[in-house]
């Protein structure tokens, strides 16, 4: 609020308080720190570790999840089984035929469960597919 003392009382006040601006700046700020990390992660898994890690570009792939119990998810979509995985696949390959896949497989996943979701993706017409780990 600005105030004058004496003088004309004519005369028009331009000034900007940015008290409240600052203020809604800060909460948005505030918002998107707890949320951004809630948004990149599409499933918690524990992936295993090797030697040799190569990078890819996540902004260009979709990720398929396999959590410890087998559930599956498919770009932040859960899927109900093979069969649901395949058509959403086939799906998403007609949109984008050169589209990257990274499978995202807990390290307590049975090996039976990765194998029958590669061979869907396989099944389904997916060229390019990758196993994600961590680097020891």
């Amino acid at each position: 609020m600005a105030m004058k003392t004496g003088g004309d009382g004519d005369e028009v006040v331009s000034e900007i308080n940015v008290t409240p601006l600052v203020d809604v700046m800060l909460v948005l700020v505030i918002v998107f720190l707890v949320t951004a990390p809630l948004l990149t992660q599409t499933m918690n898994v524990n992936l295993p570790k090797t030697g040799a890690v190569a990078a890819s570009d996540d902004n260009q792939s979709t990720p398929i999840g396999v959590d410890a119990q087998g559930h599956i998810v498919l770009d932040k979509t859960d899927i109900a089984d093979l069969a649901d995985l395949e058509t959403k696949l086939k799906e998403a390959v007609q949109q984008n035929p050169e589209g990257l896949y990274i499978v995202h497989a807990d390290q307590a996943t049975s090996y039976a469960i990765v194998a029958k979701v590669l061979a869907t993706a396989q099944k389904a017409g997916v060229h390019r597919l990758s196993l994600a780990t961590l680097q020891e």
